[in-house]
């Protein structure tokens, strides 16, 4: 879990940081001056700070700037405020929905699918999304020193069937680009080692993370590399973040995006519509839409798996296939994500049309 001593834990800024470290060192992580700065009533942060005890507020000033003012429902904030219905215990959520803790080989390896497996690189993010899936995670026993990662290296190393490592966390672009180097520089000497992927939500919550250090790093990086960002909403998606994208591709990054389908956020045909017209003018392509994981405390997100499908008909029928993210759930111990097929057109219609309340 992700808790307030781990992030007292972690390190600020010295003399002379990057402008991504002092912006990082910054956030808000108070709800009454999350509340302020959006002329919202301070009566939110009261549940605030009751939902947020044990998995804090934390979110750039940048994001919080393309937040509407006044807007207790704006899909930016409602992806990071906590909120009461967090502590709303639900049949089905738990602390650990994809069962990893039994998909781990070593501290922060994760061997799930064939020929990849996951390297848990921090427990930092740059932002905390209340939907996340590892909010509960022992992060503890996963800490980015060098022990740990050389164990989890000599288990990569010696598995010649791994050729794809996944970077992840936390979010791996809250590690230092030296630290990060001093990774791959051990990477280099596994030779069955043929892509490197990052899963990152900084560059969207953080564009300034995307500066020239990390890209002469990702340029000089011997295999391809593919990162996967996370945007839920198209107002995610502003001047800067386009720019940090832009950079990423040119530096001989591929980029795709994974996002969640959350109730009251993105569940809805304009949504998605405008997520995907706005990935595709950053140069993006959506990759996964997810089915919630179902984490304790974020039941009050969930779409149904029948209106999820019903939405992506219709979604189908207005995007090219190349910007058409595949509907996908993850099991715990299947052998790949499973990749939902879309309603038939008038079963969509009947499933966005009917009085059921979306969400759990």
């Amino acid at each position: 879990m992700i808790t307030a001593s781990t992030l007292s834990r972690q390190p600020q800024p010295a003399a002379g940081a990057a402008t991504w470290q002092r912006e990082l060192a910054q956030a808000i992580t108070d709800p009454l001056e999350l509340c302020r700065l959006l002329e919202l009533d301070p009566q939110l942060a009261l549940g605030a700070h009751a939902a947020g005890a044990q998995f804090r507020l934390r979110v750039p000033r940048g994001f919080v700037r393309r937040m509407r003012r006044g807007d207790p429902a704006d899909p930016l904030l409602l992806q990071v405020l906590p909120g009461l219905a967090e502590l709303i215990e639900r049949p089905g959520f738990g602390s650990d929905p994809l069962d990893e803790r039994a998909a781990m080989r070593a501290p922060g390896l994760l061997h799930k699918y064939h020929a990849r497996a996951l390297l848990i690189t921090t427990a930092a993010c740059a932002v905390h999304c209340r939907y996340c899936f590892r909010r509960e995670f022992p992060y503890d026993s996963v800490h980015d020193d060098g022990p740990r990662w050389r164990q989890a290296l000599a288990l990569i190393a010696a598995d010649r069937s791994i050729e794809e490592l996944i970077l992840s966390g936390g979010d791996p672009l809250s590690l230092t680009t030296p630290r990060l180097a001093q990774l791959t520089a051990s990477l280099r000497a596994i030779p069955h080692i043929r892509r490197l992927r990052l899963h990152t939500r900084t560059p969207v919550v953080l564009p300034e993370r995307v500066d020239d250090e990390l890209l002469a790093w990702i340029g000089a990086l011997p295999w391809p590399c593919v990162i996967v960002l996370h945007s839920n909403h198209a107002n995610e998606i502003d001047a800067t973040v386009r720019g940090a994208a832009g950079r990423l591709r040119a530096a001989g990054a591929t980029l795709l995006n994974q996002s969640v389908l959350l109730a009251g956020i993105n569940d809805s045909v304009a949504a998605l519509h405008g997520l995907s017209q706005a990935l595709w003018s950053a140069g993006v392509l959506p990759y996964y839409l997810h089915l919630l994981d179902r984490v304790r405390g974020t039941a009050h997100f969930e779409v149904d798996e029948r209106r999820a499908q019903a939405l992506m008909a219709q979604l189908a029928a207005r995007l090219p296939g190349y910007l058409l993210p595949r509907l996908a759930r993850e099991l715990p111990g299947a052998a790949a994500k499973m990749v939902l097929g879309h309603a038939a057109p008038a079963a969509a219609w009947d499933a966005l049309h009917s009085d059921a309340t979306p969400g759990c």
